[in-house]
């Protein structure tokens, strides 16, 4: 059985080609919300010069926090303006956290409580609400790096959360000839997923968002399996063994949590930012990936 995996990598990684040589490894992701010295253009060139295929993950609509704040009773700067019926609940720290939301305006909630600590920008914002409406798709910073990797004659992009065609539309008009990996990270993810399957890019069920998206958390059962049905080639990334990040013995959970997921058929595996900032929290990751597939 061959298992591939994606792996995120930090810009300035002094480990980036060591992990890039890995058997596992089939791309590298760069997660646009790091910070850089030089711009766009800088992040692309290191990266892509390890040799493997670079994806660039855009934000699109998923909520982020723009500037610091410190609840309660302060307003949290959002990526878009929104709409949504208040009061309502949303949702920090992959779900841990809640606020309650009084009021909105434009990009700006109004807390009337939330986290007792500082939220600082570039937090993701989850507010799972049937009224809620997200103005505009690409992000000022998303289009910064597609003009970026047009000079580059860069090609692949990630796009998160993605709910219907004009999504990847609008990718495609910034990039012409884009290859889009769409993250499904939303219940209208995945309408849209179940209703289109594979024909607008390859799916990629982003369970970090998702578990808190679907809402109640044994719902991501049928949500990691209705997009792997939707694309019989689609990749599974998020969540996946972040215990290593914390301990050098993962949790018997990750383990099985991976092993059922290679029984729904899941052969591409992407390993998100938690897993991939230290050098050998990576390769043990890759390596115990690969020792479970050989279970198979």
């Amino acid at each position: 059985m061959k298992i591939q995996a994606i792996v995120t990598m930090p810009p300035y990684a002094p480990f980036a080609g060591e992990v890039a040589r890995h058997p596992l490894v089939c791309g590298l992701r760069l997660n646009t919300v790091m910070p850089l010295k030089e711009g766009p253009a800088e992040a692309l060139e290191q990266l892509r010069a390890f040799g493997q295929p670079l994806w660039v993950d855009l934000k699109g609509r998923q909520l982020r926090v723009v500037g610091a704040a410190i609840p309660p009773y302060t307003e949290v700067r959002l990526s878009h303006h929104i709409r949504v019926t208040t009061p309502v609940d949303a949702f920090f720290s992959d779900g841990n956290e809640c606020a309650r939301v009084a009021a909105v305006d434009g990009d700006r909630l109004i807390l009337e409580d939330g986290p007792r600590r500082l939220v600082g920008p570039g937090e993701s914002v989850n507010i799972v609400h049937p009224s809620l409406r997200i103005e505009g798709t690409l992000t000022e910073k998303d289009r910064a790096y597609l003009a970026a990797m047009r000079d580059l004659g860069l090609k692949r992009v990630m796009l998160s959360y993605v709910e219907q065609p004009s999504d990847v539309e609008e990718v495609q008009q910034q990039l012409p000839g884009a290859e889009v990996i769409l993250k499904i990270e939303s219940e209208k993810g995945l309408s849209f997923a179940r209703r289109h399957k594979a024909t607008c890019g390859r799916l990629m069920a982003a369970r970090g968002d998702l578990f808190v998206e679907v809402l109640h958390p044994h719902r991501v059962i049928s949500a990691v399996r209705d997009v792997i049905n939707a694309d019989p080639d689609a990749i599974v990334a998020s969540r996946i063994f972040d215990s290593m990040a914390y301990q050098p013995i993962p949790e018997s959970a990750d383990i099985g949590d991976v092993a059922f997921l290679i029984g729904l058929g899941y052969r591409t595996f992407m390993l998100g930012d938690r897993v991939c900032l230290k050098r050998d929290t990576v390769l043990e990751a890759l390596n115990l990936l690969e020792a479970v597939a050989g279970e198979f």
